[in-house]
């Protein structure tokens, strides 16, 4: 067996245990430097099962397969082209994932019923200690967040114990580190397209791979089905809807109605300075890209469980950085007040 690595959080027992109860067949809680996931054997197909049901993920949903190194791509996909193999390279163990056509009967139960695979290597070091020893470290884990379908994805242990019970095993490794989720490259065309954004940027896979970044970015239609891009996604339950800054200044601004919004619970998401607001509960976020996306679901989540009428969130920079931020906030919109 290998030596165990782990975050302080997590004793080697824990580790050694969540892998019993993985190669048996169930399910686990797992923290990643994007979200915490919920993890089964992807080889098993009664434990995917077991994901599905208890998240209520739709049957032709695919989910993300998490394997421990770059050298195992090809037990699970029937060709490596050289961009996913470069992708690999540069920025894996990390928050990128990689869309590859399935060797047949591989992890059937992960696919969706698709020929296309999604692998990623994660970097979280006690997701690694986990894939190290999961079947002599040639196993990998399905394990996409830890929520209930279409709500906000958990970043801390307790935000996936408060969405499926304390009855599930979950290993903490602490909040995320990059707190959205991965940026997905399909590798199945040619030059690869991005088909979610993430904390990789764009022009860090365009300048890797020797492309155009627009060329990157070019409209999907046609591609497979991947994790997290309906347009209802990731949405709290409460009513949430953009605001810009002057539309925050007019209501909360110092020069505001000192009684606007008096009898309505509202909640904000919003960059500083943050006004005087009597009626609201407020949340500030950082104006960097990187410290924003950590800390976003945590906010998002505070304010969902307030009991609030309504969260306005500040629009967000139109510039490529922020471009994971937008979308995830976006189909949050979509999908909220369900």
């Amino acid at each position: 067996m290998s030596e165990v690595n782990t975050d302080a959080q997590v004793r080697p027992r824990e580790i050694i245990e969540a892998v019993r109860r993985l190669e048996a067949g169930e399910l686990v809680g797992l923290p990643t430097e994007t979200v915490y996931g919920l993890a089964a054997d992807a080889e098993n197909a009664q434990a995917v099962a077991k994901i599905y049901a208890a998240k209520g993920r739709p049957a032709d949903h695919p989910v993300i397969v998490h394997i421990h190194r770059a050298a195992d791509l090809g037990h699970w996909a029937s060709d490596v082209p050289e961009p996913a193999r470069k992708l690999a390279a540069a920025f894996w163990p990390g928050p990128l994932t990689l869309i590859l056509p399935r060797k047949p009967g591989v992890a059937d139960a992960c696919a969706g019923g698709q020929n296309t695979i999604g692998l990623r290597c994660p970097s979280h070091p006690v997701a690694q200690a986990v894939l190290a020893i999961f079947k002599g470290g040639q196993g990998g884990l399905a394990a996409p967040s830890a929520n209930r379908f279409g709500r906000i994805s958990p970043t801390t242990a307790a935000h996936v114990h408060a969405e499926l019970g304390d009855d599930l095993l979950v290993l903490d490794g602490g909040a995320c580190a990059v707190g959205i989720e991965s940026t997905i490259v399909d590798c199945t065309v040619q030059p690869p397209r991005i088909l979610r954004p993430g904390q990789l940027q764009a022009a860090d896979i365009a300048q890797t791979l020797g492309v155009a970044e627009a060329d990157l970015l070019r409209s999907a239609d046609s591609a497979p089905r991947v994790a997290g891009v309906l347009p209802a996604h990731y949405a709290p339950r409460t009513p949430l809807q953009w605001c810009s800054r002057e539309q925050i200044n007019a209501r909360w601004g110092i020069d505001a109605d000192a009684d606007a919004g008096a009898g309505r619970r509202i909640g904000v998401l919003a960059f500083p300075p943050q006004p005087h607001a009597p009626h609201s509960s407020w949340v500030t976020l950082p104006a960097d890209p990187a410290a924003y996306a950590q800390q976003l679901y945590a906010a998002l989540r505070k304010l969902d469980a307030a009991g609030l009428e309504e969260i306005c969130v500040e629009v967000l920079p139109p510039s490529p950085a922020w471009l994971a931020l937008r979308d995830r906030l976006t189909r949050a919109v979509h999908g909220s007040g369900r």
